[in-house]
C-alpha cells in the first residue's frame, strides 16, 4: 500500500508540474477576447485567476493578463537575453523605476520552487516575456510576470559523475533565435525548443567517464553556441569550444592546455599532460565591435602541488582572447602562473567601453580570485592595472610592468605547511561583479580569509579528484566578508559594506543600475539594495538561506522587477 501511494503522490506531483518537453499531454483549448478586438485561440499551458497562457497554432506562446471579460497580451519591454544581461559581462542595468527613492517599498511579487535542486546557482533569462531557468538536467519555461509555469524538460541525473555538477549545479541556459541551450550533468551541449521545451539536439561536449562534467550557461555569438566544461579539481585537460547553433556540429575546438610541441607548451616541464587541468568552467564574455571573445580559465591540476608541473603552465588561470568564428588565440594574459592554490580566473570579464584616466579606452576588468584587481586594454590584453584589494594578501608584493606578480616568500606554520592569504576560496570567486559608468566604480563582494595549504603526490584516476593537497582554515582565525567599491582609475576602496560572518560564506553576486542602486546577496542570507554612491543601506529583505547565485532584472507588462534564487526558489520582486 504504501508504494501505491508514493505513486499516486508522484503522478499527482507530475501532473501539478505540468506539460513536459517531448511528452504528449491532454490539450486543453480556450478561444478569448483580446481588449483590442481580436480573437485570440490556444492550448491552455497555464492559467491563474488573472493569468493566461496560451500556445497558438503557430506554436508560439501568448501571454495574457485578465481585464474585465476580456484579456491583454503582455510582455517583456527590457529584457535579460543572457547569462549577465549583457554579452560583455557587466551586470549593470540601465532600468530606473525601482530606484532610491522608492526602494524600500520593494517586497516579494511572485515565487517559483525548484523542488529537485539541492541549491540554485541559476541566473534566469528572460526573452519576450518567457523566463528561463535551469537545474541540473532540467530546465523550465515560466512566465515572466507571474512565474506561472509554461513547460518543463527534464532528464535523469547522471550516476557515478565527478565534479560539481554531482551536486546539481547548473547555472543557466543560453538563447537565440527559437532555442535555448543548455549543458548537462554529463558534458553534452542540448537545444531546446524554446517554445516547448522539445530536444532539438544533442552533442557530446567530452566524455564524463574522464572526470568532464557540465555546470556553466552557455554564450551565444553570431550563429555559434559557445562554452567549455568543469572539472578542474578532476584532472581534465580544458578546452573552449563552438557549435553550429541549428545542427549541434562543432565548428572550433580550443585546448586551454597544450600537449608537447605546440605553443607554450615549454611553460609544463614534468609528467602527466594529459590530467593538467584549465577547466572552462564559467561563462565568457564578448565583444561585437571587436568581434572578439574573452574566456577565462582555470587552475591548473593538480591544484596544489607543482613539483611534476614546473613553469607558468599556460594557459591556465588566463583570459583568452579568441576570434569567435574560427577559436584563433588572438592574445592572452595569465593572472597566477604556476598556481598552487587553486585561483582560477572564473571570475567575470568584464568589458566596458569608458573613459581611463583621461583617454576613452576598451577596457576588461576583473576582482581576481588571487586578490589583484585588474584593468587591461582588451584590444592587445596590456595590463593598466593591476592592485590588491585585499588587507591580507600575502603572496605578492604587486604586479610588476609586464603583468607578472612579485613573489613573496610564504610563512611556515609549525606543522610544516605553508601560510597563504588569500584561501583557496580567493578574495573574489566566480559570482557576477558590476560596474556602473554614473559612479565609476566597480562592485564586488570581497573574502579576507587565509589558508594552511598542504601538498601531497598522487596520481589522476577516474571519477575522482585531483587536488594534489588540502586546504583549510588555520586554526583560531575566522574572516571577514565585504561588498567593496574600487574606483577603477585607482584601484583604490571607495567603500565597502561589512556582512555577517557565518559558518559558511556565500557565492552572491552584485547588480548595479542606473537608478543609483546595488543589489547584493548578504553573506547572512539577506537580499540588499545599497546606495551606488556611497554604500548606504536603503533596502533589505532577510530570507535566511545561503546565496549561491547572482541577481538579474528586466521590466515587464512595464513593471521592473529584480530576481534572485532564494534557496531552492526563484523570487521575483517588484515595487507595488
Amino acid at each position: 500500500m504504501r508504494n501505491l501511494y508514493l505513486g499516486l503522490l508522484y503522478a499527482a506531483f507530475a501532473f501539478a508540474q505540468g506539460p513536459r518537453g517531448g511528452q504528449p499531454q491532454p490539450a486543453v483549448r480556450k478561444t478569448v477576447q483580446t481588449t483590442d478586438g481580436k480573437t485570440i485561440e490556444g492550448q491552455v499551458l497555464g492559467e491563474g485567476m488573472t493569468d493566461l497562457q496560451l500556445r497558438t497554432d503557430d506554436k508560439k506562446i501568448v501571454l495574457l493578463r485578465k481585464e474585465g471579460a476580456k484579456f491583454r497580451p503582455v510582455t517583456s519591454q527590457t529584457d535579460w537575453p543572457s547569462y549577465n544581461g549583457d554579452p560583455g559581462g557587466n551586470r549593470y542595468s540601465k532600468l530606473t523605476q525601482i530606484n532610491t527613492s522608492n526602494v524600500k517599498q520593494l517586497g516579494p511579487k511572485w515565487m517559483f520552487p525548484i523542488t529537485t535542486a539541492r541549491t540554485i546557482e541559476n541566473t534566469p533569462v528572460v526573452v519576450e516575456g518567457i523566463m528561463y531557468v535551469s537545474s541540473a538536467n532540467e530546465c523550465w519555461a515560466l512566465d515572466a510576470g507571474t512565474g506561472r509555469q509554461l513547460w518543463h524538460y527534464s532528464r535523469a541525473r547522471t550516476q557515478g559523475i565527478a565534479g560539481n555538477a554531482s551536486l546539481g549545479f547548473n547555472r543557466g541556459v543560453a538563447w537565440a533565435g527559437d532555442r535555448i541551450f543548455m549543458l548537462t550533468d554529463n558534458a553534452h551541449m542540448i537545444a531546446l525548443n524554446r517554445f516547448n521545451g522539445e530536444l532539438l539536439w544533442e552533442t557530446e561536449m567530452a566524455d564524463w567517464h574522464q572526470n568532464y562534467n557540465g555546470t556553466s550557461a552557455p554564450l551565444t555569438v553570431g550563429n555559434l553556441v559557445i562554452s567549455g566544461t568543469a572539472g578542474g579539481d578532476e584532472g581534465v585537460r580544458g578546452f573552449v569550444a563552438a557549435y553550429d547553433q541549428s545542427t549541434g556540429k562543432e565548428v572550433w575546438h580550443f585546448w586551454t592546455v597544450p600537449l608537447p610541441g605546440e605553443p607554450n607548451s615549454e611553460t609544463w616541464k614534468g609528467k602527466d599532460i594529459e590530467h593538467r587541468s584549465g577547466a572552462t568552467w564559467m561563462t565568457g564574455t564578448y565583444d561585437a565591435s571587436l568581434d572578439t571573445l574573452y574566456w577565462p580559465v582555470g587552475n591548473p591540476g593538480p591544484d596544489y602541488t607543482g613539483d611534476e608541473r614546473q613553469g607558468d603552465n599556460l594557459y591556465t588561470d588566463s583570459i583568452l582572447a579568441l576570434d569567435p568564428k574560427t577559436g584563433k588565440l588572438k592574445w592572452y594574459y595569465q593572472f597566477t602562473p604556476h598556481d598552487v592554490h587553486d585561483w582560477d580566473a572564473q571570475e567575470p570579464p568584464v568589458l566596458v567601453d569608458t573613459t581611463w584616466q583621461g583617454q576613452p579606452r576598451k577596457l576588461l576588468m576583473e576582482a581576481n580570485r588571487n586578490g589583484f584587481f585588474y584593468v587591461l586594454d582588451r584590444t592587445n590584453g596590456k595590463l593598466l592595472l593591476g592592485k590588491s584589494f585585499l588587507k591580507k594578501l600575502n603572496w605578492a608584493e604587486g604586479i610588476d610592468a609586464n603583468g607578472r606578480p612579485i613573489l613573496k616568500d610564504l610563512p611556515k606554520l609549525p606543522n610544516g605547511n605553508t601560510y597563504v592569504c588569500p584561501s583557496f576560496q580567493g578574495g573574489a570567486n566566480w559570482y557576477s561583479t558590476s560596474f556602473n559608468p554614473g559612479t565609476g566604480l566597480f562592485y564586488f563582494s570581497a573574502l579576507e580569509r587565509c589558508n594552511e595549504f598542504s601538498s601531497v603526490h598522487g596520481e589522476w584516476v577516474a571519477g575522482r579528484g585531483y587536488m594534489g593537497g588540502s586546504a583549510r582554515p588555520v586554526a583560531g582565525e575566522s574572516y571577514e566578508k565585504f561588498l567593496r567599491a574600487i574606483n577603477i582609475q585607482t584601484g583604490e576602496v571607495a567603500w565597502e559594506i561589512p556582512q555577517v560572518t557565518t559558518p559558511q560564506t556565500a557565492s552572491a553576486g552584485v547588480l548595479s543600475t542606473a537608478a543609483g542602486l546595488v543589489f547584493f546577496g548578504e553573506n547572512s542570507g539577506s537580499f540588499i539594495a545599497a546606495d551606488a554612491k556611497d554604500g548606504k543601506i536603503l533596502w533589505q529583505f532577510p530570507t535566511n538561506q545561503v546565496w549561491k547565485n547572482s541577481p538579474m532584472t528586466y521590466m515587464f507588462d512595464n513593471k521592473q522587477y529584480v530576481v534572485m534564487a532564494v534557496g531552492t526558489d526563484i523570487v521575483a520582486f517588484g515595487l507595488p
